[in-house]
């Protein structure tokens, strides 16, 4: 089983996936639009909220989603620690689990995934949690598709 030590969300080490929300100290709007997307006009946007309850470190992903659309942004709501697994596609347009990136987020981060990236389903950590998701969709199978990795991978925190 490969093994994947989540490292501090940053938004530099982030950008290749999409965008980090979070909030400097400074009063004013804070924008964080790069990464939104929609490539299909006709489809709407989808507001949503989800309560989630914690995952315990070590934990094995099996799979991981993407939304060839559309991009994907989490705020936190009510959150702890919480998990962003990323990876860029592989040879067979799948999840290239080489180049997988592990980040453990601040409950005050928040993240845009980019339209058509591949990433881990959302996990929480320490307590249970809400979030709001902005997505476009559909309704239809070109929302979300989910591919099993080809070997599981162990997430573990930095020292863990």
């Amino acid at each position: 089983m490969r093994r994947l030590t989540l490292e501090p969300l940053t938004a530099d080490a982030f950008a290749p996936f999409g965008d980090v929300i979070e909030v400097s100290g400074e009063f004013g709007r804070h924008y964080f639009s790069d990464a939104l997307g929609n490539a299909r006009p006709a489809v709407p946007p989808s507001l949503s909220v989800t309560t989630k309850a914690p995952s315990a470190l070590p934990l094995t992903l099996t799979a991981m989603e993407r939304h060839e659309y559309s991009s994907q942004t989490f705020v936190p709501m009510d959150v702890a620690r919480w998990m962003v697994v990323v990876a860029p596609h592989g040879a067979d347009g799948g999840p290239d689990i080489d180049g997988m990136r592990g980040f453990l987020a601040r409950g005050d981060q928040g993240v845009t995934f980019g339209v058509d990236v591949w990433h881990a389903p959302n996990a929480v950590l320490d307590r249970p949690s809400r979030m709001a998701i902005f997505m476009w969709a559909a309704g239809d199978d070109g929302d979300e598709e989910f591919r099993d990795l080809p070997e599981p991978v162990m997430l573990v925190a930095n020292g863990g």
